[in-house]
């Protein structure tokens, strides 16, 4: 099951990651874990990768993109995967649907987790990071929509969207109901 998580910051994908990696054998692919690996090894990519993340810069795509190839191609995502943080864009998704035309499909389905301004402030405050204050929190909900937005239009016919309030344990068995009821997972891949 290949499966693209797309949510807010504060939003809870990184918690939903975990549990549908547990539940469904399928690893998790976050580009930030990309670039903090590549980084860490001084591969050449983390080397580019590391100009942009030292001024606070997004990492251009084609940088993002090779990463992302690279890590598609390694054996463990035969089965399936879960991508957070990418794609972010239209041409993204784009991209990753030409690194997917040569396997069986595409992605399965796109999760989009939403939760109200005031549920996320709260959250991402009590983190007590310093770069996270109300005022930058709610400047990146602002950039999170607008940018957001046409990505989810281009997904629209593999978009389950969520409510992610409550328990993160609820959360997940609606994302697994739903997925169960499109057929994607099955009795094989709940044993996983």
């Amino acid at each position: 099951m290949r499966l693209v998580l797309i949510g807010p910051p504060g939003a809870g994908k990184g918690t939903q990651a975990a549990i549908l990696r547990k539940d469904l054998g399928i690893p998790h692919i976050s580009t930030g874990d990309l670039f903090r690996e590549h980084v860490s090894r001084r591969t050449a990519l983390g080397q580019d990768a590391q100009r942009y993340l030292d001024t606070g810069e997004l990492v251009p795509d084609d940088i993002t993109d090779e990463m992302i190839r690279r890590r598609l191609a390694e054996p463990d995502t035969q089965g399936g995967f879960l991508l957070d943080g990418y794609p972010r864009t239209v041409r993204q998704a784009e991209e990753l649907g030409s690194m997917l035309s040569d396997s069986e499909g595409g992605i399965d389905a796109v999760l989009e987790f939403t939760a109200p301004e005031d549920v996320v402030v709260p959250r991402l405050l009590s983190r007590g990071r310093a770069d996270d204050t109300e005022q930058v929190i709610r400047h990146r909900q602002q950039v999170y929509r607008s940018q957001t937005a046409p990505l989810l239009a281009h997904y629209a016919a593999r978009l389950l969207t969520f409510h992610a309030v409550g328990s993160a344990e609820q959360i997940g068995e609606r994302v697994l109901t739903a997925l169960k009821e499109r057929g994607l997972v099955t009795r094989r891949d709940e044993s996983a």
